[in-house]
C-alpha cells in the first residue's frame, strides 16, 4: 500500500483499530461525548483477573517502604507537630525495573490472546523495556520506536540507556529524531507487519496499572489501620495517575487525595529540535503532563484511557535540581539508589508532608531502576555539554533550558502549584464556540470532576 506521510494519517484510525483489537466506534456518543466507563470495562479485566496474570511475569506485590530517615530530614523543617509519614513503593522490584511493567504485562496477554505474533511500542521510556522484558518472556517479537536524537545525531543518555535494556530484552530499537518521524515510523510499522499496538494509552495500558492503587491502599491499612491520606504520583502521559487512582478507588480508598507531580520544563518546546537536548528529565515533565491532561486523545489510540483530570486531587511541579538532590538523598539516607522518575514525586512529597500532621500518611507512588545513563552525573555533564549551567541556590529561580539549580539545603526545596482551573480551561477552550447537548456537558462535567453548571461558567 501507500505508504507515504499523508497516505498513512489518512488511515490512522483503521491502522490503530487493526492493531489494538477494540473499535473505538462502539464507544462513541452524541458529538464529543464517548462511553469512556464502558471501554475500560468492555476488555474484560478484573483485578483479581490482572494479578494473577502480573504474578504469572514477576510482576507486582513489591516492597512498601517506610522511607524513616527521609521523613525525619523533612521535619527538621515543619512546625512543630507536623511532617507525615512518608512511604514509598518500589516498583524497581518489578521484572523490567518500573512499574511499566504493570502495564506491559496485561498488553502482551492481550496480544498473546489474540493471535498477534509480535508487539510494537512508540516511547523512549521505561515503558520499552518493559514491554521488551514481557515480550521475550511470552516469546513475541518486539519492536521499540523511540524519539532519541536531535538534528545534531545527539541523543540523550537516559535514552540511550533505555536502548540497551530494550536490546538487552531482544527488541529490536528503531530510534528517530524528535519531531514527527516518531509517529509516522509507528504507523507504517504496525501497518506492515500487522504486530500488536502495546499502547500506554489503550485500557489495558491502564488497568494494569489499577493493581498498584490497590497494593498501596491494602498494605497501608494493613501497616498502619487507615487508608493513607495522599499518594503522589509522577505525571506524564496521564496514565499512571489515572490507573492508581481507579485502583485506590477500588480498593475503598475513596478519601485518598490523589497528587501530581511534573518537573517543570516551562518554555521547552517537546518538539523543537533546538530545545530536545536542553531538558534532563525524558519523562513526567510538564512538557507531557500538560498537554497530555488537557488534550488527552492527542495519543496513539482514538481514545486515550489515560484522563488525568478526572481523578487528580491537586497538580505540582518541582524543579530539575530539587529532583536531582532528592535522588542523592534517598541514596544516601535510605541506601536505594533509584532513577529520576519516581523521585519526582519523592521531592514533591518532601514539600507536601511537611504541610500534614505528624500522624498522617503520605505515599510515593513509585520508583524505577537507575543505570548508565539514568544517573545524575551523565545527566549533569550532557546538560553542561548543551551549555546549561549548574548551580546551587534557590531553586525556584531556575530557568528551564538555560540553568539547574541545585537547592542549598533541605530548606531551599519548594513546589509549585499548578491550578487546576486553568487546566480546566485550556481543556475547554476548543469547546467555547460550539453548542453542546446535555450529554455532551455531562460528558464533559464527568471529565473534569465538574458540575454542568460550572461546565457552562468556564465555556463562558
Amino acid at each position: 500500500m501507500n505508504n507515504t506521510y499523508d497516505e498513512l494519517m489518512k488511515r490512522r484510525n483503521d491502522i490503530m483499530k487493526a492493531s489494538v483489537g477494540i473499535d473505538y466506534n462502539d464507544y462513541e456518543q452524541e458529538g464529543i461525548a464517548f462511553d469512556y466507563e464502558a471501554m475500560m470495562r468492555d476488555q474484560g479485566y478484573d483485578i483479581a483477573t490482572i494479578q494473577k496474570i502480573q504474578q504469572e511475569h514477576m510482576v507486582g506485590n513489591t516492597p512498601l517502604v517506610e522511607l524513616k530517615n527521609i521523613t525525619k530530614y523533612a521535619r527538621k523543617y515543619a512546625k512543630p507537630g507536623y511532617g507525615a509519614r512518608i512511604f514509598l513503593k518500589d516498583e524497581a522490584a518489578n521484572l523490567s525495573g518500573s512499574f511499566k511493567a504493570r502495564r506491559a504485562a496485561l498488553a502482551i496477554h492481550q496480544a498473546k490472546k489474540l493471535g498477534y505474533k509480535g508487539v510494537i511500542a512508540a516511547t523512549s521510556g521505561n515503558y520499552g523495556a518493559a514491554v521488551a522484558a514481557l515480550a521475550a518472556k511470552e516469546g513475541l517479537h518486539c519492536i521499540i520506536i523511540q524519539e532519541a536524537f536531535d538534528s545534531k545525531n545527539m541523543a540523550q543518555p537516559e535514552i540511550l540507556e533505555k536502548a540497551r535494556k530494550c536490546e538487552a530484552f531482544g527488541a529490536e530499537v528503531i530510534q528517530c529524531s524528535v519531531g514527527p518521524e516518531l509517529f509516522y515510523m509507528f504507523l507504517k510499522l504496525l501497518d506492515e507487519t500487522g504486530y500488536f499496538n502495546a499502547s500506554l494509552y489503550s485500557p489495558y495500558g491502564v488497568n494494569g496499572i489499577e493493581t498498584l492503587g490497590v497494593e498501596i491502599a491494602s498494605e497501608i491499612k494493613e501497616q498502619v489501620g487507615k487508608y493513607p491520606e495522599a499518594v503522589v504520583v509522577t505525571n506524564a502521559g496521564g496514565g499512571n495517575l489515572t490507573g492508581t487512582a481507579r485502583g485506590l478507588k477500588k480498593a475503598g480508598a475513596t478519601s485518598t487525595k490523589v497528587i501530581g507531580a511534573s518537573v517543570n520544563l516551562y518554555g521547552l518546546h517537546m518538539a523543537s529540535d533546538y530545545d530536545f537536548n536542553r531538558k534532563s528529565f525524558t519523562t513526567g515533565h510538564t512538557g507531557f503532563g500538560i498537554p497530555f491532561a488537557t488534550y488527552p486523545d492527542r495519543s496513539d489510540v482514538p481514545r486515550s484511557a489515560a484522563r488525568p483530570l478526572r481523578y487528580m486531587d491537586r497538580y505540582v511541579m518541582v524543579n530539575q535540581g530539587t529532583v536531582f538532590f532528592l535522588t542523592e538523598a534517598l541514596a544516601q539516607l535510605e541506601g536505594m539508589e533509584r532513577g529520576p522518575a519516581g523521585n519526582t514525586s519523592l521531592a514533591a512529597a518532601f514539600c507536601l508532608a511537611q504541610e500534614m500532621k505528624e500522624d498522617e500518611i503520605i505515599v510515593v507512588q513509585e520508583t524505577e531502576y537507575t543505570g548508565a545513563g539514568k544517573h545524575i552525573l551523565p545527566q549533569l555533564s550532557f546538560a553542561k555539554k548543551n551549555g546549561i549551567e549548574i548551580l546551587f541556590g534557590d531553586p525556584t529561580k531556575e530557568i528551564p533550558g538555560t540553568n539547574i539549580i541545585f537547592p542549598k539545603d533541605g530548606s531551599f526545596i519548594r513546589y509549585q502549584e499548578i491550578r487546576l482551573e486553568d487546566l480546566h480551561k485550556t481543556y475547554l477552550k476548543r469547546y467555547k464556540d460550539q453548542s453542546l447537548s446535555e450529554l455532551e456537558l455531562q460528558y464533559l462535567a464527568d471529565e473534569l470532576r465538574l458540575d454542568i453548571t460550572q461546565i457552562q461558567t468556564l465555556l463562558q
